[in-house]
């Protein structure tokens, strides 16, 4: 039976590369203060769809009903569920959260419509607080040997050019939507679609050197920023025209990019939630395994008991201690490395009578055919 389309399966290789990024990103947060947090699936759709339902990402949200005929919704991020979460919280508060999100949009190889998102937050933030979450990114991607290139921007510069330029409060979120679609469409069609809201002007303001910027007094904060950020040795790119889609955004939003694929690779910025100035970036697990270039260190063993399965356990037991991957195979030895090849394990164990009456146990290494004698001694 084939998965629905937009869903997908992991198994072997794949998963377990998602795994081990998985621990990477806990390791890194948690590195930097920040705690482990789960919340449901399953939410009221009123709460789902919050402030932000003309958000086109809001009316991609799976909708259901239970059994008592409510109005329900699957989570289509984490973010809004720090509205609950922020309560009765000393501040700051830095959390993190890793698991499946569900939008119902159209898929792209990129894209799905279950996917896993890795999000940190802190709630009561500062402009530096926002340079440490752009920090923990860069640490993240350096250890996924991912290149990339970060791009900042404020809405509160953008806000201060659209009154500037005369367009309306009730324009500006489609605005918004459009200029978010730089990157995704030509500029011509993005340019036809500002003038129905009277912005075309928008995309020769964006071209305009940054010293022309500094005349916008949202602009300090920026400064700001960028201070910040030669502190941590980040290197950022100011980018006008960067606005975010989701409209909660009110401060700086940032978007980090690479050569390797269309769609950014994390993205973020600050919001104010119950009055609190907050801060958070989210990465896209799916995205990060297609760029990620991650080494499988541990060492993998299977071990063929030859009706010696006490002894055969002994050594599972010692290699495991170890932090070694093992398996036990009770079987035929030429099935035994037919399975070590099929599951790519690299070293087989034989232990059969002989063996354990010698006391010597054969390494065979699977890749160079080689063979070496396992020293017991060592493991204990």
């Amino acid at each position: 039976m084939e998965t629905v389309k937009g869903f997908k399966d992991y198994t072997g290789k794949e998963a377990r590369k998602r795994a081990e990024i998985r621990k990477i990103l806990v390791n890194t947060f948690e590195k930097y203060g920040f705690e482990p947090t789960e919340t449901p699936v399953v939410e009221y759709e009123t709460f789902v769809k919050g402030d932000n339902e003309r958000d086109e990402v809001v009316s991609d949200i799976f909708k259901l009903k239970d059994k008592g005929k409510r109005d329900l919704a699957l989570r289509y991020e984490f973010t809004f569920q720090l509205k609950r979460l922020m309560k009765n919280k000393k501040l700051p508060y830095k959390r993190y959260q890793i698991g499946e999100v569900f939008r119902d949009e159209p898929i792209t190889p990129n894209r799905f419509r279950q996917f896993v998102q890795c999000d940190v937050d802190i709630i009561g933030s500062k402009i530096r607080d926002e340079v440490e979450i752009i920090s923990i990114a860069k640490e993240i991607l350096q250890e996924l040997g991912v290149k990339y290139k970060i791009y900042f921007n404020s809405r509160k510069l953008l806000n201060e050019i659209f009154k500037e330029q005369k367009i309306s409060e009730k324009n500006k979120l489609n605005v918004i939507k459009e200029i978010d679609k730089l990157d995704k469409l030509p500029e011509k069609e993005v340019k036809e679609n500002l003038k129905k809201y009277n912005a075309k002007k928008l995309l020769e303001i964006f071209k305009k050197p940054k010293a022309y910027f500094l005349k916008y007094s949202s602009y300090r904060e920026l400064e700001e920023l960028e201070e910040f950020l030669r502190l941590y040795k980040i290197e950022a790119v100011f980018s006008p025209s960067l606005a975010r889609g989701l409209s909660y955004y009110n401060g700086t939003v940032f978007e980090i990019k690479t050569d390797k694929m269309k769609e950014s690779i994390c993205g973020g910025g600050s919001y104010e939630f119950n009055g609190v100035q907050c801060t958070g970036i989210s990465f896209g697990l799916d995205r990060l395994s297609t760029l990620a270039d991650v080494k499988m260190n541990k060492s993998s063993f299977l071990i063929v008991s030859l009706n010696e399965d006490k002894q055969a356990i002994k050594i599972a037991e010692m290699l495991r201690k170890k932090e070694n991957v093992v398996s036990i195979f009770y079987g035929k030895p030429s099935k035994a490395l037919e399975y070590a090849n099929s599951w790519n394990i690299k070293q087989v164990i034989f232990v059969g009578e002989k063996e354990v009456k010698d006391k010597k146990f054969k390494i065979k290494d699977m890749i160079t055919g080689k063979e070496k004698v396992l020293d017991l001694k060592s493991l204990n």
